[in-house]
């Protein structure tokens, strides 16, 4: 009967070992991202700034999905919107650093300064799963606004 007990507790944790993997959540991917500020930028020159950063700052709006969300900060680092967070609209990050002491909005202006768009990677804390993970923002310059998303690359 012992026996029996133990083969069938092994089983049991056998088939919730296969099965975790498949119920965990799915990080969003580099194309969700992009999609995602593309409809951001599209939405801010369709609409103008006061109306597409007060999109952008709503927790359960288009704009923030899962553990995607849009953000915006001036050329000065002083965020415009922020999805995750929206309570730190004007607060200046300008000196934010990533878990590993880079200055990443700082990093961010100058990508956007000189090539109008493009990428970084960082360490951040993923508060999905609370983990510090690698993550990738994809940034685009909008007059005077950074416009970012970003993602875990997995």
């Amino acid at each position: 009967m012992k026996i029996l007990a133990y083969l069938l507790l092994m089983s049991a944790s056998a088939v919730s070992l296969q099965t975790s993997p498949a119920m965990a959540a799915a990080h969003a991917s580099a194309a969700d991202a992009r999609a995602m500020l593309e409809r951001a930028v599209t939405r801010l020159n369709d609409v103008g700034a006061d109306k597409a950063l007060a999109e952008f700052n709503q927790s359960a709006g288009p704009f923030n999905t899962g553990e995607l969300y849009v953000f915006v900060f001036n050329l000065k680092g002083v965020y415009e919107a922020y999805g995750a967070h929206p309570g730190l609209v004007g607060t200046d990050v300008s000196d934010l650093k990533d878990a590993e002491g880079r200055p990443i909005v700082r990093d961010m202006i100058e990508i956007a300064k000189t090539s109008g768009h493009g990428r970084i990677n960082y360490v951040w804390l993923n508060r999905a799963d609370n983990r510090i993970e690698h993550k990738m923002s994809l940034i685009e310059l909008v007059g005077d606004h950074v416009v970012g998303v970003g993602y875990y690359p997995g």
